[in-house]
């Protein structure tokens, strides 16, 4: 069990919807939900793509959210412009919540280390642009890597990318790169798996509709939880479908710790909460007042709450025998009354 409670982080991507102002009041509603941390992403389309119309350049035409969009177009729309970043960075910090990003070339690591970013998360179709990932590490600050759809040899070649230009501290976002994702696609046994192969810390990057998915991760030891977060689903925009807003992350803030805290320790026997309890399990009990020669029966001895008389099992014994002394009711049957 991991010493602290799992880290929150809001992925507000592109739900700010083109408007700084929605911007900074995602950074506010996030604060207020109780999450660690807010990421945004930090490209434009050109940094990411080129401008061609070309089947290879287009997402399928049956994709859910984004289907027959062209990558330059879509990244165009969903892209948080750079002149942003001071002021959500700034709001983040005043609000309390840790702001960082995920960079996707030289210029973004450069733009956010004017920021003093605090720590990079690589997404996930980056996981194989190990020069960017030594970049990112070359900072000195905390890396985290997301893999979905990664082999464990390119995670492995990741996670020693950034260890090899110098991050001493990285984490691993088990993922499933797709939006949403099906629950039943999540594989949540492969966090301990991930675990005990890098020998790192593991969370899980969850692009699943609700909450019930990282809560089960936690279970499973993941450190770390990300989801995508709006303001309200019904503004659009384009990652709102299967992200959460603020009622739900408030959940999750809560639920996830509540899940972190119930792990516990693998001892199996009575807790410390539950000894009062224990005063209360079944034990044989003098049920009506008896007089000292009555045989014993099943209508004045019975298993009832609460303990102080003899084990339950012991009914078969004690039947026909008879009383040595007056009893009252309620009083524990024991060896010295019969």
């Amino acid at each position: 069990m991991s010493s602290r409670k799992p880290y929150i982080v809001a992925e507000m991507s592109g739900n700010h919807n083109g408007s700084l102002d929605r911007a900074l009041a995602l950074v506010d509603a996030a604060a207020e939900a109780g999450a660690d941390a807010i990421k945004i992403q930090t490209y434009t389309a050109d940094t990411m793509t080129v401008d061609v119309k070309h089947p290879r350049f287009q997402i399928s035409a049956g994709h859910d959210l984004w289907g027959g969009d062209y990558l330059y177009q879509l990244f165009e729309r969903a892209h948080t412009p750079w002149d942003w970043h001071a002021p959500i960075f700034e709001r983040a910090r005043e609000r309390g919540i840790t702001p960082f990003s995920s960079p996707f070339d030289r210029t973004a690591v450069e733009l956010l280390e004017k920021l003093d970013a605090p720590m990079y998360k690589i997404a996930s179709s980056e996981i194989t642009d190990l020069p960017l990932i030594r970049l990112a590490a070359s900072t000195g600050k905390p890396i985290i890597i997301s893999t979905g759809m990664a082999t464990l040899r390119e995670i492995t070649a990741a996670v020693e990318a950034a260890q090899g230009a110098g991050a001493t501290d990285v984490t691993v976002l088990s993922c499933t790169a797709s939006y949403p994702a099906p629950p039943e696609e999540t594989n949540l046994r492969r966090i301990p798996v991930l675990a005990e192969a890098l020998k790192l810390p593991i969370g899980l990057s969850d692009h699943t509709m609700g909450i019930g998915v990282p809560i089960a991760a936690v279970a499973y030891g993941a450190v770390l939880i990300e989801k995508h977060f709006t303001l309200d689903r019904a503004d659009g925009g384009v990652d709102s479908a299967f992200s959460l807003d603020q009622a739900e992350l408030r959940l999750l803030v809560t639920e996830s710790e509540r899940a972190w805290q119930a792990l516990g320790t693998t001892t199996i026997g009575p807790t410390e909460a539950e000894r009062e309890s224990l005063r209360f399990r079944r034990s044989l009990y003098v049920v009506t007042d008896v007089r000292a020669g009555d045989p014993v029966t099943e209508e004045n001895v019975r298993s009832i709450r609460p303990t102080g008389g003899l084990e339950p099992d012991q009914i078969g014994t004690v039947l026909g025998r008879t009383f040595r002394e007056d009893a009252a009711k309620g009083t524990p049957l024991t060896w010295d009354l019969i």
